[in-house]
């Protein structure tokens, strides 16, 4: 997921797609402290995608009080 795509997108449908990973995200840590975890690093690739997803919805914000 790249920012460019993620700017597209309305604020609905971001803030969709946050629940799905952050859902995603909890699950996945479940699974790595019961050792059942097959790729550890998709926490660090959902975790990123939150990130950018917080930041494109920051920019918004800021763009809309400026």
């Amino acid at each position: 997921m790249k920012a460019d795509d993620i700017r597209e997108w309305d604020d609905v449908e971001i803030h969709a797609r946050l629940g799905e990973l952050k859902q995603e995200l909890f699950r996945l840590r479940f699974n790595a402290s019961m050792m059942e975890l097959e790729n550890p690093s998709l926490i660090g690739n959902i975790r990123k995608d939150i990130a950018r997803l917080k930041t494109v919805l920051r920019e918004r914000e800021l763009a809309q009080n400026a």
